[in-house]
């Protein structure tokens, strides 16, 4: 089960390389190299806003 979930997840960054013509890697790069801690950081941020602000 765990091996077909990672296989789809494969077959999900091929489809989005192929469709922005990035290709599997650079897709893979964006999304867990960029995208996902940039969008960690952004909420961290905001959660530390909102946490200042009720003080």
């Amino acid at each position: 089960m765990i091996n077909d979930f990672f296989q789809w997840c494969v077959w999900v960054l091929e489809v989005i390389g192929d469709l922005t013509g990035m290709g599997y890697e650079l897709a893979n790069i964006v999304i867990f190299v960029i995208l996902q801690p940039a969008l960690i950081l952004l909420f961290f941020i905001l959660w530390r806003r909102e946490k200042n602000k009720k003080k």
